[in-house]
């Protein structure tokens, strides 16, 4: 997969898995712009330091991209955040996780939309937490959920002009933490999963040989949600 001469967005580029998709990208010749609510010492072709929940803040980038870039390859809405959920997350830290999670990207898109080049790809970071949950975690999930639909809505609206695709990640260690036992065990692949493997799915999915594919989600979690796991199985046990 080459990208010489692309030029790539990432939100939420400052760390984990955003900073390894946008580091996949430059290193395959890309030309980067990235938006983070903190800083990053990564050399970007652009930076824009802001909170992405601000409509003021997507629309202050996409001017600094079309400015900068002239047009654009490939778009990736990454960045997220949780602010857990029943009984302790209040109606404000909710709505402010979908502003993150769901209307960002769809607002980014738009704003970005008119300087799309031919056969650009929109790549949209959904979770398998949009398929199953645990207790707690409602504005993670619901947003996840939101972007999933969004997904395959975009790729409808923007046919002809850019496909739509979503990466939908399970647990995906981006601690460098090397973990053994039951943790790899549940997982049909043998292994955690790395921000590398969300990357590569990501830089597939923008690239030639997945022309034929748009509103899509492609789950990449080493099998585990195909996995049926009871006390007792692969060295895993129930303790409530």
């Amino acid at each position: 997969m080459d990208f010489t001469g692309k030029r790539v967005v990432v939100t939420g580029a400052a760390r984990g898995i955003g900073l390894c998709t946008a580091r996949a990208f430059a290193r395959k010749g890309a030309r980067v712009a990235a938006v983070d609510l903190d800083g990053t010492e990564e050399p970007f072709d652009l930076f824009l330091r802001g909170d992405i929940a601000d409509p003021g803040t997507l629309e202050r980038f996409a001017r600094k991209v079309a400015d900068a870039f002239g047009r654009v390859d490939c778009l990736v809405n990454n960045a997220m955040l949780t602010r857990g959920g029943l009984p302790g997350c209040s109606y404000e830290d909710f709505l402010y996780v979908q502003r993150v999670g769901v209307a960002a990207p769809y607002y980014l898109t738009a704003l970005l939309a008119p300087v799309f080049a031919p056969g650009a790809s929109v790549v949209n970071l959904s979770s398998t937490r949009a398929f199953q949950s645990q207790a707690g975690t409602e504005s993670y999930s619901a947003a996840k959920g939101g972007v999933t639909a969004l997904t395959h809505a975009m790729a409808a609206s923007l046919a002809g002009k850019a496909r739509v695709n979503a990466v939908a990640p399970g647990w995906i260690d981006t601690a460098g933490q090397a973990y053994t036992g039951a943790d790899a065990l549940q997982h049909p692949a043998g292994r955690v999963g790395a921000p590398e493997d969300i990357a590569a799915s990501v830089l597939f999915l923008c690239s030639p040989g997945a022309s034929f594919i748009t509103g899509q989600t492609l789950v990449v979690d080493g099998g585990m949600s195909r996995r049926m796991v009871y006390h007792g199985d692969e060295g895993w046990e129930y303790h409530p």
